[in-house]
């Protein structure tokens, strides 16, 4: 991609809220850790440093090496990046009074600043952090204030470098993405190019130059992801795509023969293979979540190279992976810790001689379905539920069984219809139901009982970065939790999860 914005992420929670709302000004934009980014920055147009959980004043402090960025390259330091400036280029940064968390209302603003063009005085922002800015950097320029923080906002004259002390990203910065765009796009004069179809002529562009005449295997889960890499991939290779979907015994009721009917009339290639109970055999006896997940993706592998060796002079292994997948697997010193493995992001055994094309791995969840409506994708199949890749196995807290997969499928049928048929499936990001690990006393009719828990979850997001539970009708939920204790075998508990991420994951492993 062309006309980059590169973000550098000092380890700040908020960093990919930056990434997403340079991309909803149709800006392309990656994020590095500020330690380990690309040596050739000509293709650049401006630059973004993030925020971070470190104080400038610290021992541990990040020191990125601006030598190539700044006086450059338009920069805009935010927060950490903004102290950062200030405190070693000749301005002084301290420990605040007072530790300056949540909204502040802009009280000054100097006049005639395209930085802060269509953005009034009283404009609130969001503060996170416990150090503030008492003197700037050389030639630094106020301009604006708060009432607690003087050097709310500041440039420095001779550079095209902006800096500023609140997150513009969140949604408490109502003006946020107003200064995101004046940076941008009227001082950096980065284009807005970065559309659906300016990404799907690209990038089958790309693939053709890639692959050109080799085959390319690919496992379709019946998600979103995968469903539109591979149209992508069909466009590009045609016949040599080989789409191979497999049942790891932990897909929702009935999804194996489902998925496989719902891509017939799409063109693809696609071979079903059943191996439900060589994972499950696996995974007998393992509790612990990551151990799950390395299984599970050991296993697929090997079958994805079993069925490889069917196919002649097959070259590639095509995956599904988005960007949050990317984000969250990486984890260097300083920037985001890693929160969890994810089965499809990382190298390959070397055993296994493909390689791996992933054409959706720089692209957010509600980018990719943008880009599948560009290609004419079912609306009804973009808009299905994320299902995460270890299936069932990370909703059932604990080991797995034949019997506990039975359960959880029962109930998750039951969940699942029952938001459609209220007309709430659409207003659900993403929704499950997981079994825990405890069994708990009940009464039906005149017996005791000792039976399963089950914890039912659904959660509002746009990128599964962030996510907040979503306020479901209680008359749904007492419905759903009737149907699912009178209907499913060994459950006699419901309880509904309301905790949002973060601080919670939105799935429980």
């Amino acid at each position: 991609m062309q006309h980059n914005v590169l973000i550098l992420d000092f380890g700040s929670q908020y960093t990919q809220l930056i990434a997403r709302r340079v991309r909803e000004l149709n800006i392309f934009c990656e994020i590095f850790p500020y330690n380990h980014f690309p040596s050739d920055l000509s293709s650049y147009k401006a630059v973004i440093l993030g925020g971070s959980p470190f104080s400038v004043r610290g021992e541990d402090a990040p020191h990125p090496d601006l030598s190539q960025i700044r006086g450059k390259l338009p920069m805009l330091a935010v927060c950490y990046g903004a102290q950062y400036l200030s405190h070693f280029s000749g301005g002084e940064v301290a420990a605040s009074n007072t530790r300056e968390y949540g909204r502040a209302n802009l009280s000054f603003i100097k006049e005639n600043e395209i930085f802060f063009e269509g953005v009034s005085e009283n404009s609130q922002v969001w503060m996170s952090h416990s150090d503030s800015i008492k003197v700037l950097p050389t030639n630094g320029v106020k301009l604006a204030s708060t009432h607690d923080v003087e050097f709310a906002a500041y440039k420095i004259e001779g550079e095209t470098t902006y800096a500023i002390q609140y997150h513009p990203e969140v949604f408490h910065s109502t003006d946020g993405s107003k200064m995101l765009e004046n940076f941008l796009v009227k001082i950096a004069e980065v284009p807005q190019n970065f559309t659906p179809n300016a990404f799907v002529e690209e990038m089958v562009a790309e693939l053709k130059e890639k692959l050109q005449d080799d085959k390319v295997v690919l496992g379709l889960s019946g998600g979103v992801d995968s469903t539109v890499a591979a149209v992508l991939l069909h466009q590009a290779i045609g016949k040599n795509l080989y789409c191979i979907f497999v049942n790891n015994g932990l897909l929702r009721k009935n999804e194996f023969q489902n998925v496989l009917d719902q891509y017939k009339g799409m063109g693809l290639n696609v071979k079903g293979v059943d191996s439900g109970d060589r994972f499950l055999s696996e995974l007998a006896g393992v509790s612990d979540p990551e151990t799950k997940r390395k299984i599970i993706g050991r296993v697929f592998i090997e079958v994805f190279d079993d069925e490889s060796h069917l196919i002649e002079d097959v070259k590639w292994l095509a995956q599904g992976t988005i960007y949050p997948d990317v984000i969250e697997s990486v984890s260097v010193k300083g920037p985001s810790a890693t929160i969890k493995s994810h089965h499809n992001v990382g190298g390959l055994p070397d055993y296994m001689k493909l390689k791996i094309v992933e054409p959706l791995r720089m692209l957010f969840k509600d980018e990719v379905r943008r880009v599948g409506a560009s290609l004419g994708i079912d609306p009804e199949l973009l808009g299905r539920h994320p299902f995460p890749g270890p299936g069932l196995s990370i909703r059932i807290l604990g080991d797995i069984t034949p019997e506990k997969v039975r359960i959880l499928q029962e109930v998750d049928s039951v969940f699942i219809e029952g938001l459609k048929s209220w007309g709430l499936y659409d207003k659900v990001w993403q929704a499950g139901a997981i079994l825990l690990p405890v069994n708990s006393v009940g009464v039906m009719g005149d017996e005791r009982t000792y039976e399963k828990v089950i914890a039912l979850r659904a959660v509002e997001s746009t990128d599964g970065m962030t996510a907040d539970w979503v306020h479901l009708p209680y008359d749904f939920l007492m419905k759903i939790s009737n149907d699912i204790i009178n209907k499913v075998k060994g459950v006699n508990r419901v309880v509904y999860d309301i905790s949002s991420k973060p601080p919670a994951t939105i799935e429980w492993e």
